[in-house]
């Protein structure tokens, strides 16, 4: 099984310098855009003028707005994933697995909320990158065994993370679900998972 760095590390491919930087730029106008105006306002028109190039140069690097909002997505996830392997404990290494497990939930949670509609505008790959629900559950997975916990770990894991998915959360917080209880009820899951494992 692999680790959680060479996971992470697996998927950064070396990138031209001047490919880098325009990345950088339509990232970080997009970003500003996000923050600034919302989700809504984030076109490619919006981004290009923002960032200060020609249209076809957003087009050729994200292909479509989908496309603009899975690399914001994926932008933020690396910035997290970073945390979960080497930031600070609970939620990087050096607390207890359980106390992690229950820290990556809360985490996890709390980046849905804040990207669901950057989710949503991603709907082409259902607001998440295959590669990043690999990295979820393979710590989830890892997180587990340390826990002792026996069984079909990838399925577990997988059943674990998803009441966290925008999918489910979404519908909930419309219904008058607060984040709390969620969070509540799925750190009552992962406790049971743990004690009957």
């Amino acid at each position: 099984m692999s680790t959680e760095r060479e996971l992470f590390d697996l998927h950064a491919r070396p990138e031209r310098r001047d490919a880098a930087r325009n990345r950088e730029l339509l990232l970080e106008a997009a970003h500003r855009l996000v923050e600034h105006r919302g989700v809504p306002a984030v076109t490619m028109d919006a981004v290009a003028a923002e960032a200060g190039v020609g249209k076809g140069t957003v087009f050729r690097r994200y292909g479509s707005r989908a496309g603009l909002m899975t690399a914001l997505l994926d932008d933020g996830e690396a910035r997290w994933q970073a945390q979960v392997i080497s930031g600070p404990p609970p939620l990087g290494p050096g607390a207890p697995p359980l106390e992690r497990l229950l820290a990556f939930g809360a985490s996890r949670l709390d980046q849905t909320l804040r990207n669901a509609d950057l989710m949503v505008a991603a709907a082409g790959t259902h607001g998440r990158s295959l590669p990043a629900v690999a990295f979820w559950t393979a710590h989830v997975r890892h997180l587990l065994a340390e826990l002792r916990v026996t069984g079909d770990l990838p399925l577990l894991a997988t059943a674990l993370l998803a009441p966290l998915e925008v999918t489910i959360v979404l519908p909930q917080l419309e219904a008058g679900v607060e984040r709390e209880r969620i969070l509540a009820t799925w750190a009552e899951v992962v406790e049971r998972v743990v004690r009957a494992g």
